[in-house]
């Protein structure tokens, strides 16, 4: 027997946004605008031959009518939801998704990925190493660690660590004192797309805030991304401004020093992943393994 529905993308649109009680925030959910969510629920209504929602200043009610047709719905989506659970745990294994920048990725990550299977035995871990934000709500990644200000629309942010910048060089190049700077090769790496003139630390912030006038702050090496300049630095090629964070493991090891200041400060490293998303496996898994693999051994 046939089944006489309206449209799937036109329900789900109305359960994200009864259940987020916004148009806005159900379209963050779904990755669309606020717009199509709001088309996509009028179309529905006019199926219907009903109002499902009373639309107010700032904000949307269900009417008795939605009242009566959400909760059955939601539990129509739950049990799709659980159905393809089930497919997915049928399958010998499973891959939970975590993006980060190439350089987080190389420094952080790679070398306790090993971890993840031996806490989550059954799982694989894809890391996906780009310094362009994934779309999560796309599924191009289960949960990503992003750079910046911590404020993203739509999805939740777990604070991981805030990051500071110094001049940092190998003990073999010989810089001990800013001074020497003037005699030293100038490492640069071009930002993310993402990236604004007030949040990135670069050689002319630091020069004015040491008060350097002895050395021309764009000059020396520019490479176009963050880990070539680290790799440049271990290796003797010139001063880096690099991410402390990122190359505690080198400072420990005596491969890089900090031969002086002053440090500036970066942004912060957040582990996020979609509002209403986390309680899916994959995620949990994520959550889990950055909480008790990866915190652990930030310089926080």
């Amino acid at each position: 027997m046939s089944r006489r529905l309206p449209p799937l993308s036109s329900l789900r649109a109305f359960e994200a946004a009864a259940r987020q009680e916004s148009f806005k925030r159900a379209a963050a959910e779904l990755g669309v605008t606020p717009t199509a969510i709001s088309h996509q629920i009028r179309q529905l209504e006019e199926g219907l031959g009903i109002a499902l929602f009373e639309r107010q200043t700032r904000r949307v009610v269900l009417t008795p009518a939605g009242q009566g047709f959400y909760p059955e719905l939601r539990q129509a989506f739950d049990q799709m939801a659980g159905a393809v659970e089930k497919v997915q745990k049928r399958s010998a294994r499973q891959v939970a998704t975590l993006s980060a920048t190439v350089a987080f990725t190389a420094k952080l990550l790679v070398p306790r990925a090993a971890s993840f299977p031996a806490l989550h035995p059954g799982w694989d871990l894809r890391l996906h190493a780009s310094d362009a934000a994934v779309d999560l709500a796309a599924g191009e990644a289960d949960a990503a660690i992003r750079y910046g200000f911590g404020r993203y629309p739509g999805l939740i942010s777990v604070p991981l660590l805030t990051d500071h910048f110094a001049p940092l060089c190998s003990p073999h190049l010989g810089v001990r004192e800013g001074r020497d700077l003037a005699r030293a090769t100038l490492i640069h790496f071009e930002w993310g797309p993402s990236a604004t003139k007030v949040s990135v630390p670069s050689w002319r912030a630091w020069v004015g805030r040491a008060g350097n006038t002895e050395i021309d702050p764009e000059s020396g090496i520019t490479f176009n991304d963050e880990n070539s300049a680290i790799q440049a630095a271990i290796a003797g090629q010139g001063v880096a401004l690099l991410s402390v964070a990122l190359v505690a493991a080198e400072l420990q090891s005596g491969a890089l020093i900090q031969p002086f200041g002053p440090v500036l400060d970066g942004l912060r490293y957040d582990l996020v992943y979609p509002i209403g998303a986390e309680n899916r496996p994959a995620i949990a898994a994520l959550r889990r393994w950055v909480r008790e693999e990866i915190v652990p051994h930030l310089p926080i």
